[in-house]
């Protein structure tokens, strides 16, 4: 079935939703994630996955859920920042990518970049490194509220990457931020096409209340 909601997050750049997100006081940017190459964008609600500490008298696993997520998914895994220990590879990209999903948001390290590269799959991470989080850690909980670059990210929720970054729309407020968000891209726009007739960037912007698009409202 069509998610109208999913649709309309799809046409929004990440920087008009954080201006929405600012505008109402809510705390969406996960940041220090970055694009592994700048071409990617991905929208699609969150499958959340927590990794913690190897447990040495019971280790699990890194995580075999791929197969279980439906289309359009965002894999979102909140490593805690570890650089040290990666959680996402050539295997995981090349199925995630068979299996249609949107793409994979990580608080930690992924490896094996030459094949989301190749392939066009996006993942969005704090860093990379060939040090594998086998042995090191593992899938403590999945469909969990987690943290990614200190943004709350829960299971469903929307996220939205492209070169900028990455923005979690939280599902409690999905039409609130799209209406704010879609509001200030028309603002936008607008001041764009004022600047194409030959008008001065300052009245463009005064015309259209552009400073204070992301201000919170009292």
């Amino acid at each position: 079935m069509p998610d109208p909601n999913l649709q309309r997050a799809a046409r929004l750049e990440t920087a008009t939703l954080s201006d929405a997100l600012d505008k109402l006081r809510i705390p969406g940017q996960c940041l220090g994630i970055k694009p592994r190459d700048h071409a990617f964008r991905m929208a699609g609600r969150a499958h959340t996955v927590l990794y913690g500490p190897t447990d040495t008298a019971d280790p699990g696993n890194v995580g075999d859920f791929i197969d279980d997520l439906a289309p359009d998914t965002v894999v979102v895994l909140d490593n805690g920042g570890r650089e040290n220990a990666t959680v996402w590879g050539d295997i995981m990209t090349w199925l995630a990518h068979k299996n249609g999903l949107a793409g994979t948001v990580i608080d930690g390290a992924c490896r094996d970049v030459h094949l989301c590269l190749k392939l066009g799959y996006p993942v969005f991470s704090r860093s990379y490194s060939m040090r594998t989080g086998k042995d090191r850690v593992q899938v403590d909980a999945e469909r969990v509220p987690v943290t990614i670059g200190q943004a709350r990210v829960c299971q469903g929720d929307i996220l939205v990457g492209d070169s900028d970054g990455v923005v979690v729309i939280p599902g409690s407020r999905e039409d609130e931020v799209l209406d704010v968000a879609e509001q200030i891209n028309e603002a936008e726009e607008r001041i764009l096409g004022y600047l194409k007739q030959g008008h001065r960037l300052d009245e463009a912007r005064v015309k259209m209340g552009y400073h204070a698009l992301q201000t919170p409202d009292e």
